[in-house]
């Protein structure tokens, strides 16, 4: 079975975006990890929310994120009645889609966001991995990462590695 591998960036104090919605806090200066994690994923997950902001970053820049390979991407919305020619909508029972598209062969799906789709599929157990590129920033307020979840998560450090510019990207297996 595919995994699916939350892969954020996120502030040292726990959020994704400003308090206006803004990510210009993320660092863009080199890699990062990207390239060895595109060669893991053919498909992404992402939210009607990230969609609309990575379409409209993707049409300033031409791309939604540097180096981003052709991969499937499959948009989570009840209030889009369309998407991309190239992107497949799931409006309905997207639980059981996401279940459905994990069974699919294929490499692992980048859960790319956003806060709410990233929180539905936590309570389902359907992330298997976190991959967390923390940010020495403090926000002070945003959107959190995390939402109040009714249990617990134990994780296992797969990997960790510290860059230059104080980001510190961590890879943790959630236990199942």
């Amino acid at each position: 079975m595919r995994k699916l591998i939350l892969g954020l960036a996120v502030t040292l104090d726990g959020y994704i975006e400003g308090p206006n919605g803004e990510y210009d806090w993320c660092f863009t200066d080199q890699d990062y990890g990207l390239n060895e994690f595109f060669a893991r994923v053919d498909a992404i997950f992402i939210g009607r929310k990230s969609y609309e902001i990575a379409q409209q970053h993707a049409a300033k820049n031409g791309e939604i994120v540097p180096g981003l390979p052709e991969i499937t991407e499959y948009v989570f919305s009840k209030t889009l009645k369309t998407v991309k020619e190239s992107a497949v909508l799931i409006n309905e029972d997207s639980i059981a889609e996401a279940r459905r598209i994990k069974e699919l062969p294929g490499k692992d799906i980048w859960l790319y966001g956003g806060a709410e789709l990233s929180d539905a599929l936590m309570k389902e157990n359907l992330v298997d991995e976190l991959w967390l590129s923390v940010h020495p920033i403090l926000l002070g307020s945003g959107k959190s990462l995390f939402h109040k979840q009714n249990k617990s998560f134990k994780l296992t450090l797969q990997k960790s590695k510290t860059y230059k510019t104080g980001l510190v990207s961590l890879w943790y297996t959630i236990n199942k």
